[in-house]
């Protein structure tokens, strides 16, 4: 299969599993009225195929849809460009502006990072090690605070990037209301920066939320200290998942029937 096939096979496989599975913009958008609301601004740093932004335009959130991977610019473009409460930024976010190097798997799109320690690390994890990142681009990158200072200050901000989000959270210097960061359990030493960061920015409560279950209890918020506990505690089946962190005990919506 050559490399142009390869990609889009990659990326059609991914819309489906984003969009096609029943029921699962309705469950994005349930997860997410806990944080967002109609006029709320929300950066979906790490955005792929959109699937979000759909959840958040539902919810009547603005939404900034922060995309490098030149393949899935093209499909958030031709999904959301006309769409005026979404903007396409398509930069890597880092922790200093500049030009990065992206490391592109056509067959696993999702799977394109930044970083090339979680590539050198990558063989060597259980579910990760059929992956291979074929070529490299380089792109440009921006950080939170750029982001902040060109378009607001969001409400909540999504962040996924393979193996980088440690690298996109350092890059944010003021306190957000609520975020979300990818935890790969192999890796929990990029958990931890994120958590050192945000501890120093103010005091959050957290979260976890298995793989793509997107399940949040609003009485489950923890501190630090315990949700690094309870990471250091799954079991070897859970591979991945979502830490949720908000400024309060109460996220801003939760209870609510907004949206």
């Amino acid at each position: 299969m050559n490399a142009r096939l390869a990609s889009a096979v990659g990326l059609t496989r991914s819309f489906l599993v984003y969009y096609g599975i029943p029921f699962r913009i309705r469950t994005l958008r349930r997860t997410y009225t806990q944080f967002l609301g109609p006029g709320d601004l929300a950066f979906d740093v790490g955005a792929h195929v959109g699937n979000r932004v759909l959840a958040w335009l539902r919810l009547g959130a603005r939404v900034i849809a922060v995309e490098p991977q030149p393949s899935c610019v093209r499909l958030l473009r031709r999904l959301y460009g006309r769409n005026p409460r979404v903007t396409i930024d398509p930069r890597a976010v880092s922790v200093a502006p500049g030009p990065v190097t992206l490391y592109l798997s056509a067959r696993h799109p999702t799977l394109t990072t930044v970083s090339d320690r979680w590539v050198n690390r990558a063989s060597n994890v259980e579910g990760f090690s059929h992956v291979r990142w074929e070529r490299t681009v380089s792109v440009p990158a921006c950080t939170v605070d750029d982001l902040i200072a060109r378009y607001g200050m969001p409400r909540f901000i999504k962040v996924d990037v393979e193996g980088y989000e440690d690298q996109v959270i350092a890059s944010l210097s003021t306190p957000v209301e609520a975020l979300s960061f990818e935890v790969l359990t192999a890796d929990l030493d990029i958990a931890d920066r994120c958590i050192d960061h945000l501890e120093r920015l103010c005091s959050y409560r957290y979260q976890f939320s298995a793989g793509e279950s997107l399940r949040i209890d609003p009485s489950g918020w923890v501190d630090a200290a315990a949700i690094r506990a309870l990471l250091r505690s799954l079991p070897a089946s859970i591979t991945s998942g979502d830490v949720y962190a908000t400024r309060s005990a109460h996220p801003h919506g939760a209870g609510s029937q907004r949206g």
